[in-house]
């Protein structure tokens, strides 16, 4: 797991920085890689930041992230925005909606790691595996409903199209308007569901699977 994380932690800020060091003197010298050059270097500059932010809270506050959840985050930040932004994957279909269900699932994870940081040790045992798996589903739907909610303001108050309401300079109308944020819904759903029933299973057969989640202390 550690090679693994220490992997993805190289490939996350050493290709951002290859690409900044391809991508920014071509824009300078008015060659620009990719449409809206500027803006998607300064999304790969925050995916840096996002990518080592996990290692700057564990030091910072002495704990550590479940390392499994790590995993998942760092390939995440990669797929979403070295490749997906920066590189523009997100023009391959259903590059989205591969990563809606990446994410809800990982947000699920984070939110057995809270509720087992909540819980105290001797009753961690006595919990029902369906009320684990059910409190993992919701915990990733919800937060993918908000991620809805963060992209229907972003396009209200800078037109940014993040929910795909418009084609071109055409906006769509009726059920077209409303297929990608559906599909999305759809993907947190799935991917949220799919991680509640590896709770389950795991759980019942074995309480200490959810050392997985859990957070330690350092």
């Amino acid at each position: 797991m550690s090679k693994l994380l220490k992997g993805l932690y190289g490939l996350n800020v050493a290709g951002g920085l290859l690409y900044l060091a391809i991508c920014v003197p071509a824009y300078l010298a008015g060659h620009p890689l990719y449409p809206g050059q500027a803006m998607l270097a300064g999304q790969v500059v925050a995916g840096i930041v996002l990518a080592l932010l996990p290692l700057g809270l564990e030091r910072l506050f002495h704990f550590g992230f479940p390392g499994l959840l790590k995993v998942i985050y760092e390939c995440f930040i990669l797929a979403s925005v070295l490749l997906g932004t920066g590189m523009q994957f997100y023009n391959i279909p259903y590059w989205d909606k591969f990563l809606h269900l990446f994410s809800a699932a990982l947000l699920g994870g984070l939110g057995l790691a809270i509720f087992m940081a909540l819980t105290p040790k001797e009753q961690r045992s006595k919990i029902d595996p369906r009320l684990l798996a059910i409190f993992a589903v919701s915990f990733g739907v919800l937060l993918g409903v908000f991620w809805e909610f963060y992209e229907f303001t972003g396009d209200g108050l800078f037109g940014m199209n993040m929910q795909r309401y418009a084609s071109g300079h055409t906006l769509l109308a009726g059920r077209a308007a409303l297929m990608d944020t559906m599909g999305d819904l759809f993907a947190d759903v799935f991917g949220a569901v799919l991680l509640g029933l590896a709770t389950f299973f795991g759980v019942r057969r074995d309480s200490r699977w959810l050392e997985t989640f859990m957070f330690t202390k350092r």
